[in-house]
């Protein structure tokens, strides 16, 4: 089994092989930030060189490049023509071509930008720069030159992958224009239309009903997990929806929630930042579950990049809140907002767990000792597998008698200084043993990074599970995949419409 190299979030590493790797001090290093063939991307580029992979376009305006590429060569070879005397009609004429093709490039960025003669602009300077070839010459100086051009050129591309890889970033950690736009409409909705707040306090802690848990800032993820769920329930008059949000969120969520039905299911949402409501079961600010992206060695020849990166999503700080929050329930199951449900879930309520406090996939892909780098020398099962939320069961009576919440927050305090890594040692130590592996059935995962997943496996799988960076309600989210989570939309719906959501 190879070690594997937890990477911090937001970076997602390529596979490893001998062209593209070495080794400093025992680890592994890719030996450039820019592979000519394009087959690989520097580690520190992350998810963002597989969505630049799978939307390649085919190169246009062949010509500018061609009249690059003949500067990049006339450059290199003017200065040691310029120093022999015998050549000055040939340095000259090299000056000019060169003069000429800055000019256009300057002023033409595209093929339909260009003017009408550069065709023969293109021959002349293809003519001069056989004539310089042909000319004796110091190949050192030649070669001296053209790696100075070669060094700006590299300097230049990837200043321009570092720019592209930021902004790709940016993109996915930024909320879309249109969602936006619709948190503000149902914000200034909800205190403008004053509607009627049906609060069913009865049911929001009856535990002999079925309650779901959805932290989420998200207004448009969370209504389609509701409704992904409700849709494919036998019976929804049992079910009750509790949507933990933050501040920003709140009434916006609050006012889409309740002009909005799911059939016989109530939705009740919850701001955790509210002190006044849950007094020490609040946190400052929201946090949602943090993923992972897990990279290691393999010597699997395949090449799909995707099949040697895990991406494990794990409770967040807020998660440890719940037995808090629900005191009157003993038993909940938290979707995760970038979830999608395909099938009935009320199986999941019968489950015997055995004494166990959560049931949740398990990623065997993703062994322990694979994590070595995060959990150092803590004791751990070496090749037990890790797990992840998106669809957890929870037991939170046999949560309270272990005193799990005070366990987690004892191990963060002591492993404050490994920053990110600290959220992912403590939560699986404080669940070592406690974990109930759920049937591989249940959940499908890797839609928001993946681009080869099976569809049929897609179609049977009971919950579609888009981790990773790709979701499905950005720009950036895979295609073929959208279209499972868009379906459970309200298209006609004015806000959605208003806000230009259903694009």
């Amino acid at each position: 089994m190879s070690t594997g190299i937890p990477i911090p979030p937001q970076v997602v590493m390529q596979p490893f092989t001998s062209k593209n790797i070495s080794r400093i001090n025992g680890k592994a290093k890719m030996k450039s930030d820019v592979d000519e063939s394009g087959g690989f991307c520097d580690l520190k580029y992350g998810s963002y060189c597989i969505w630049r992979e799978e939307n390649r376009e085919e190169m246009q305006d062949s010509m500018v490049k061609k009249l690059k590429d003949q500067l990049f060569v006339a450059r290199a070879y003017f200065p040691s023509i310029a120093k022999i005397p015998a050549q000055s009609k040939l340095s000259g004429e090299l000056k000019q071509n060169i003069q000429e093709v800055e000019r256009v490039l300057s002023e033409s960025t595209t093929d339909a930008d260009l003017p009408p003669e550069i065709q023969k602009k293109s021959r002349r300077m293809e003519a001069v720069i056989a004539r310089a070839k042909s000319v004796s010459l110091d190949c050192n100086n030649v070669d001296k030159k053209l790696r100075q051009i070669f060094d700006l050129t590299e300097d230049e591309a990837n200043f321009h992958m570092k720019q592209s890889a930021f902004l790709y970033q940016l993109a996915v950690q930024t909320m879309p224009k249109s969602l936006h736009c619709l948190s503000m409409r149902l914000t200034v909705e909800y205190f403008r239309d004053h509607l009627f707040d049906k609060e069913l306090s009865e049911k929001y802690s009856d535990p002999t009903l079925q309650h779901f848990v959805i932290f989420s800032n998200n207004v448009i993820a969370s209504s389609v997990v509701i409704n992904s769920t409700v849709v494919h329930a036998r019976d929804t008059v049992n079910q009750v929806f509790h949507v933990l949000t933050d501040w920003q969120n709140y009434y916006a969520m609050k006012h889409w929630f309740l002009r909005n039905t799911f059939r016989d299911a109530v939705v009740q949402v919850l701001n955790i930042e509210d002190p006044d409501s849950y007094g020490k079961a609040t946190l400052s600010h929201l946090t949602l579950p943090v993923e992972f992206r897990v990279s290691f060695p393999s010597n699997d020849s395949a090449p799909a990049i995707h099949n040697r990166t895990q991406y494990v999503s794990i409770f967040s700080h807020s998660h440890y809140l719940l037995p808090e929050i629900f005191k009157n329930l003993e038993k909940v199951v938290v979707l995760d907002d970038d979830v999608v449900v395909q099938q009935d879930l009320s199986a999941l309520w019968s489950l015997n767990m055995g004494g166990k406090v959560t049931g949740a996939i398990e990623i065997c892909s993703v062994k322990m000792d694979q994590l070595q780098s995060y959990l150092g020398e803590h004791s751990f099962q070496r090749h037990s597998c890790s797990w992840m939320s998106g669809v957890n069961v929870i037991d939170l009576a046999r949560w309270r008698d272990l005193d799990i919440s005070e366990t987690y927050w004892k191990l963060v305090k002591e492993q404050v200084s490994m920053k990110e890594g600290s959220a992912l040692l403590a939560t699986l130590l404080t669940f070592q043993d406690q974990i109930y592996a759920l049937d591989r059935v249940w959940v499908l995962s890797g839609l928001g990074h993946d681009y080869g997943l099976d569809i049929e496996g897609i179609k049977k799988a009971a919950v579609l599970h888009y981790n990773g960076n790709m979701k499905p309600w950005l720009d950036l989210g895979i295609p073929k995949y959208k279209e499972y989570w868009k379906k459970f939309l309200n298209h006609e719906d004015q806000y959605l419409s208003d806000c230009n959501v259903n694009r």
